[in-house]
């Protein structure tokens, strides 16, 4: 039986795996301030890996659900926060993230080169990530941290009275207008008095099939539910030559946008195979080995749903302490590279996407929170309740006297 993330394991798509399609990286000639052979290998691996292992461990969480993130804007996110970590902290994030070994300077590079190029990949597309950081107003951030995500992210910093009440709403608008208004609503007033910084990423992307479905071509059909129920959809469906590919679990196809320098892949298992079972055995290799399986084919029946699809706002605190990186969720988290006692409260992620005739439009959205840690209380002892009271030769450990102080007449 068909399962509902089968054709919506399409989020291998675009934003999210764009940078793990090496081959992207042969295309010159747009006469762009970036540099591809900056963009280290290191750090493209790094990224794809993480991909499938925050993917994976959504869909343990999720698995009777459907599934659309971007692991590109939280990993983006997540790397401008990575940017002020240190000692073990920066040690559980690199783990995380892929970027064990991998130096800073190179990283940084091959962020600057990777978000300038996926800027100007296709013309005949439109992708637009933008970076922001909103401070609390009087805080004292470092400055060097606050240098690195301008130049390598581009990111804008706005210092922000986060007690008024427009606070949220200016957030959440330059939001909106990163994403061409499809997430709109990512933070709730009141900020909490306590968060000192949001670090922001936003995606949005627009492209057209380079090759079409016809719209006359599309009829109802049923879908079959991972739950076992049956769905009635739109299938797109076009036959001819279509990018295919196969293998013993598997089959895919390669759906281009534009020139040919983005695409949507989108992987089927069997009938008999549970779609959170292919899921399980997804990694870096074996994504590798549908990419290469896959070559333009004749006489290819192509049948596609059209579907709009919406997953989040999803707290991803749990998934990526399970993923390693706990310690940066806690009061003993050391982002000194930003400011002292800070941690990361809360990321959040919203993805959406709608595949139709003409082609796909997705948009994502990833927040990082950082609070401040409890203020530590000054050390007091005030004997104004009852307590105990011990007599004790230090020299040999042998209490003498031991008491408690009940009352006093």
């Amino acid at each position: 039986m068909k399962k509902p993330l089968a054709l919506l394991f399409c989020l291998l798509m675009v934003v999210g795996l764009l940078a793990g399609c090496t081959g992207a990286a042969s295309f010159a000639g747009l006469n762009a301030d970036y540099e591809l052979d900056k963009i280290s290998p290191e750090t493209v691996v790094g990224n794809s890996r993480f991909a499938f292992y925050i993917f994976k461990q959504l869909n343990s969480e999720d698995g009777e659900q459907s599934i659309f993130i971007s692991p590109l804007s939280i990993s983006t996110a997540l790397t401008m926060t990575y940017a002020g970590a240190e000692t073990t902290t920066k040690e559980a994030m690199a783990k995380t993230l892929g970027y064990t070994g991998l130096d800073d300077e190179i990283l940084n590079e091959s962020y600057q080169n990777l978000i300038r190029y996926l800027r100007q990949v296709d013309k005949k597309i439109e992708l637009h990530m933008g970076n922001s950081l909103w401070v609390r107003e009087g805080e004292d951030i470092k400055e060097d941290f606050l240098a690195t995500n301008k130049e390598i992210f581009d990111a804008s910093v706005t210092s922000l009275d986060f007690s008024e009440a427009s606070a949220v709403e200016q957030i959440n608008k330059w939001i909106a207008n990163a994403t061409k208004n499809k997430i709109t609503k990512m933070l709730e007033p009141p900020i909490p008095p306590e968060v000192v910084m949001y670090l922001i990423n936003a995606i949005y992307f627009k492209g057209d099939w380079t090759e079409q479905f016809d719209k006359k071509q599309s009829y109802e059909a049923q879908f079959h539910a991972g739950d076992g129920s049956i769905n009635i959809v739109t299938m797109m469906s076009r036959n001819g030559k279509v990018e295919y590919g196969q293998g013993d679990d598997y089959k895919a196809v390669r759906l281009p946008y534009g020139s040919g320098r983005t695409a949507m892949y989108c992987i089927l298992p069997p009938e008999d195979m549970a779609i959170n079972d292919f899921i399980a055995t997804l990694d870096m290799e074996k994504w590798q080995l549908i990419r290469e399986s896959i070559s333009e084919r004749d006489n290819v029946e192509l049948r596609l749903p059209r579907f709009e699809l919406e997953y989040g706002i999803k707290e991803l605190n749990d998934s990526l302490t399970a993923l390693g990186m706990g310690e940066a969720f806690s009061e003993a988290a050391d982002f000194s590279g930003i400011r002292e006692g800070i941690f990361i409260s809360r990321v959040l992620h919203k993805a959406i996407i709608e595949v139709n005739e003409e082609g796909s439009e997705a948009a994502a959205a990833t927040v990082v929170e950082m609070q401040e840690t409890a203020a530590v209380e000054p050390l007091t002892f005030i004997a104004d309740r009852p307590f105990v009271f011990i007599i004790a030769d230090d020299q040999t450990g042998t209490i003498l006297f031991m008491g408690k102080l009940y009352e006093i007449k």
